[in-house]
């Protein structure tokens, strides 16, 4: 008998991460963008990362073929139509809105653009969904202060911001005055931190960015302290197993540290990254890492749940309520 897929939320996916090889060339054949690859195949080859950099290198390079509102729309479409196929009911999406204007494309058409899609998702896709705007690390603080400024008559559209992109040597502090400036606009606010950063960035994140959900936070299991505070103050932790492999933060799924977190009481959750480029959707991970670290239906169940107490849903409480009781309707033998 074959299942339904586990009702589950995606926390932690940028946007941009979604752009499948065919679509690439699609778009750059509508925009007339020349891609330094002769076809999908030897594009998709090139998705061999060394490290984080390697991976970030090529993701900006491929950036270039999204052009218009539409290429944001069909971007975001395409995303939500294999996510939901993969059980998500609830997507919080990441866009990096530095990495398009400074090629010239307007903050309004990348904004529009995505938002149209997510406006609609719910209808085509049984799929609910928040926008989260990250600032780049490696670019200026005061480059993260202009991009909220611009992001302001779009703030209807916008739940929340992040904090992405090369983790090392870029500390959460460098951006105090922006967290503080979102949080005052009454924006939910997230970061990345302990993928490749020490175990000190995440709490730099929580107590000086003020940070609801640490994306990542693998490092955290370095500092024993660390994790008696996140598990004592429910901190969830966005985990992208996939994505640790490919980048190099873990060498094999067998190392991923997602079971001892949940061993220790940490609120994780499962999620996809950047999914074009890193093997696989959210349900993937989730089957993955079932198989290897050997986790049961009753654990697949919690990851869902933690998904949604995890979700910027406080303005909807009943539709967490709903999801939540999806959860535990589904068949007790799950397909993720």
């Amino acid at each position: 008998m074959a299942f339904p897929a586990l009702p589950k939320a995606e926390l932690h996916l940028h946007i941009e991460g979604t752009l499948e090889p065919e679509l690439a060339f699609a778009l750059a054949a509508r925009n007339g963008v020349p891609l330094p690859f002769a076809d999908t195949e030897e594009l998709r080859a090139a998705y061999d990362f060394a490290d984080l950099q390697s991976f970030l290198d090529l993701y900006y390079a491929l950036m270039a073929v999204l052009r218009t509102e539409q290429d944001f729309a069909d971007l975001a479409d395409a995303y939500l139509e294999r996510a939901a196929a993969q059980g998500v009911r609830h997507a919080e999406v990441f866009f990096d809105p530095q990495a398009h204007t400074a090629r010239g494309v307007p903050f309004g058409t990348v904004v529009e653009g995505l938002g149209r899609a997510l406006e609609g998702a719910e209808e085509r896709h049984g799929v609910s969904t928040r926008l989260i705007m990250c600032f780049l690390r490696d670019q200026s603080a005061e480059s993260a202060l202009a991009t909220l400024e611009e992001a302001r008559p779009h703030l209807d559209r916008i739940t929340g911001v992040g904090l992405d992109s090369a983790e090392v040597g870029h500390p959460p502090a460098k951006f105090a005055e922006v967290f503080a400036a979102a949080a005052e606009l009454g924006l939910r606010r997230v970061a990345h931190a302990g993928e490749e950063g020490p175990p000190e960035y995440v709490r730099e994140a929580l107590d000086v960015l003020g940070v609801e959900r640490i994306d990542h936070g693998l490092r955290a299991m370095e500092d024993p302290g660390l994790v008696a505070r996140l598990v004592r103050e429910r901190v969830p932790l966005t985990l992208c197993p996939l994505s640790n492999v490919r980048l190099r933060a873990v060498d094999t799924l067998a190392d991923h540290p997602l079971r001892a977190m949940m061993d220790a009481g940490l609120l994780v959750t499962v999620n996809s990254d950047d999914p074009a480029y890193f093997g696989g959707y959210v349900g993937d991970n989730f089957h993955a890492v079932a198989g290897v670290l050997g986790l049961g239906p009753e654990e697949q169940r919690a990851l869902a749940r933690n998904s949604f107490e995890a979700a910027f849903l406080e303005d909807d409480e009943e539709r967490r309520a709903r999801y939540l009781a999806e959860v535990a309707a589904h068949p007790r033998d799950p397909g993720a």
